[in-house]
């Protein structure tokens, strides 16, 4: 637990985790115990981009700790913090993502449903996509930003594989619905959502996709701007 923290926002292997000289079984058992006791969670990734969305557990799982509150006191950053107008800035950005995936967990309390993210793992091209949220029968990919701004490589990789245009991003700014492209040329709507308002995802989505949207207009008009 003391090597933990080390590892927010990351990918783990548990094999020799920590720098230890425990084989993957070993970690692996301590892992799944802790995550069945509550205290950690084990985040595992998905391929897929359409319901039902299925959890690869062969693939390396993300570490989620159960509070933020350890996590800062194993880093010793509580002070720090205290002192931070933006937490863009605490752990290289790492304690943002963490504090948004808890916000998500805690809303599953009743059914103790972990999220998952996605990922595109090919060779010499790989895409992670940090959370997905399924709203009726769409997977909505959620891309955390720790900061203002920030690349959406993977995101665009999502959309371009996707059965809708929805697509989040968790930031530092203000509320936004914003029309986009990806580069390889499909339109979708980026709805941006401040950190803050993380436990109040269900709900912004559910707007988000319910609203008036002639997506046929939107991507006319976009082609149009593309090829103008």
């Amino acid at each position: 637990m003391n090597t933990a923290p080390l590892y927010i926002d990351q990918r783990i292997k548990f094999r020799n985790f920590g720098n230890s000289n425990y084989k993957s079984r070993e970690i692996g058992d301590a892992m799944r115990n802790l995550d069945a006791a509550g205290i950690i969670r084990l985040i595992y990734p998905s391929t897929d981009v359409q319901v039902p969305v299925k959890p690869n557990l062969k693939k390396s799982p993300r570490l989620q700790l159960f509070n933020i509150g350890l996590v800062n006191h194993a880093l010793g950053i509580q002070g720090q913090l205290l002192g931070l107008k933006d937490f863009s800035f605490a752990s290289n950005g790492a304690i943002i993502p963490h504090l948004v995936t808890q916000e998500l967990i805690s809303l599953n309390k009743y059914n103790n449903k972990k999220p998952n993210f996605w990922v595109r793992e090919k060779n010499q091209s790989q895409a992670e996509v940090d959370l997905l949220f399924s709203y009726k029968n769409k997977v909505i990919p959620k891309e955390i930003k720790s900061g203002k701004t920030g690349s959406l490589k993977s995101l665009h990789q999502f959309v371009n594989k996707a059965n809708h245009p929805y697509a989040v991003r968790v930031y530092g700014a203000k509320f936004e619905i914003e029309n986009s492209i990806t580069p390889e040329g499909v339109p979708y709507i980026l709805m941006n959502l401040p950190y803050y308002l993380g436990t109040k995802l269900p709900e912004y989505i559910a707007y988000f996709v319910e609203i008036s949207i002639d997506y046929s207009a939107l991507a006319i008009s976009l082609a149009f701007c593309k090829s103008s």
